[in-house]
């Protein structure tokens, strides 16, 4: 077995009905408290007690209508909706942590960068160092609408979008404001040293921005970044830029398989192919016995929504299942939304095609995700395998129920996973970057972002 460290990240969003729809209408299931700052406050303390290295929180701006060409069924089943901004619930979590890091999601395609570079900045000085930036395209065509636009952005433009995106936070973060810029001082009365901030002068094909960062450099100044696209573009850009990268692998063949062109592409770039973190999603569902494991998860099963997952699927893949029957199967159709996601959706099953009854299963408890049922031992056993077999570095842990999930996971796997040290007893580093990768607060000297010096005038 694998003697790596083992990333822990938490997946959860401001949202009832996150991954497992459904499952709200569990008994023990909290999920309804995502408006409530106690829930959040009282989730940050249970896992910066598991040493989890951040909690991950996604984001839609729009809803799920692709199946049956309507948002019913998302809204009437609690599929990612109603949904919060994740970016105002960090604060409340950061003030009772030290160490937990907190990656959000934003898009490149809805938001301005000069004005979203200022917002993590913010983030990141608020928390002393502890943000990320999960970076999304966007899938939804209904956020596109609602955002004044005819249609949705086409996906392999969505990416070119990104780059140019990130070159102007790159440039705002990194070489706007120089070190030394702020001063603070009150015998010569100069708080900032003017000669020390500079415009970054940025004209391109879909961006304009001239002036300075609104923001003094924040103790990361570029937050961690993450990513989670795993098409042929995606892995690209998650290439060139990411220090994190999700994926939703159903099984360990096809995590392998991903992990492989990830790593290729990755060392194509000229950075090192295990310096970028692969994470995949994961739902472990404790029992005492696995018996009671495995009797816990037929239960949840129970309460599946099989409108909900249809409604996800749509949402993820574009594709409307509605006219499908249950033993139907599917197949991969290129599209403009998640196309990694419908991929993996036809490999459920390693030795035959998947069906729509598969698909609802499967998304029923777990997501895009894969669930395992067992003892605390059997579950580290399986992590341990997926590091060992698929070459992935960790995992994000998404919930069943919230937040019992999460606590049944701290309390009963994680000191099993320390006992055979693979994940930590105590944080080591203060910034989210340092506890990651314990090499400092700032970016390597390689990456992308710490070249574009070159394009500011000083």
């Amino acid at each position: 077995m694998t003697k790596k460290r083992i990333y822990l990240n938490a997946f959860d969003m401001n949202t009832p009905g996150h991954q497992s729809p459904g499952l709200w209408q569990h008994p023990d299931d909290q999920s309804h408290r995502y408006k409530d700052s106690e829930y959040w406050i009282s989730l940050a303390k249970t896992l910066e007690k598991g040493r989890f290295d951040a909690i991950f929180i996604a984001d839609v701006l729009g809803t799920y209508d692709v199946y049956n060409g309507s948002r019913d069924a998302a809204v009437r089943n609690g599929v990612q909706s109603p949904v919060n901004d994740p970016f105002l619930i960090v604060p409340l979590m950061s003030a009772v942590t030290k160490h937990l890091g907190f990656g959000v999601t934003a898009s490149v395609t809805h938001e301005h960068p000069y004005t979203f570079a200022r917002k993590m900045s913010t983030l990141d000085h608020l928390t002393k160092g502890r943000v990320g930036w999960n970076i999304v395209t966007s899938y939804l065509k209904s956020a596109a609408i609602n955002m004044g636009l005819e249609d949705q952005i086409k996906h392999d433009e969505r990416y070119e979008i990104a780059e140019e995106y990130l070159e102007v936070c790159y440039k705002l973060w990194e070489a706007s404001w120089e070190d030394d810029a702020v001063k603070v001082d009150k015998v010569n009365g100069i708080y900032t040293d003017p000669s020390k901030v500079h415009n970054i002068n940025h004209e391109g094909k879909y961006f304009k921005v001239p002036g300075a960062h609104l923001s003094e450099p924040s103790p990361q100044r570029t937050p961690v970044l993450y990513q989670a696209g795993a098409s042929t573009k995606g892995r690209a850009f998650a290439a060139k830029n990411a220090e994190l990268v999700f994926i939703s692998a159903p099984n360990i063949a096809v995590a392998k398989e991903t992990v492989i062109k990830l790593r290729t592409d990755i060392a194509a770039t000229g950075r090192a192919a295990e310096e970028v973190k692969i994470l995949n999603m994961f739902i472990p569902i404790v029992g005492k016995t696995e018996e009671e494991a495995k009797a816990k998860l037929e239960e949840y099963r129970g309460y599946i929504s099989a409108e909900g997952a249809l409604a996800l699927f749509g949402g993820w893949t574009g594709v409307d299942l509605s006219g499908y029957a249950k033993d139907q199967e599917i197949q991969y159709i290129e599209n403009d939304a998640i196309r990694s996601a419908l991929e993996n959706f036809t490999k459920i099953h390693s030795d035959r095609p998947s069906t729509v009854a598969d698909v609802i299963n499967a998304i029923g408890v777990g997501g895009m995700g894969t669930a395992v049922a067992g003892t605390p031992e059997q579950i580290a056993d399986e992590m341990e395998k997926w590091v060992d077999e698929a070459g992935v570095d960790g995992f994000n842990i998404a919930y069943a129920i919230t937040p019992g999930t999460f606590e049944e996971f701290v309390e009963h796997v994680v000191p099993v996973l320390q006992e055979r040290g693979l994940v930590p007893r105590e944080y080591e580093g203060t910034t989210l970057r340092d506890n990651l990768y314990g090499k400092g607060d700032y970016l390597p000297a390689h990456h992308p972002a710490k070249h574009v010096n070159t394009l500011v005038a000083k």
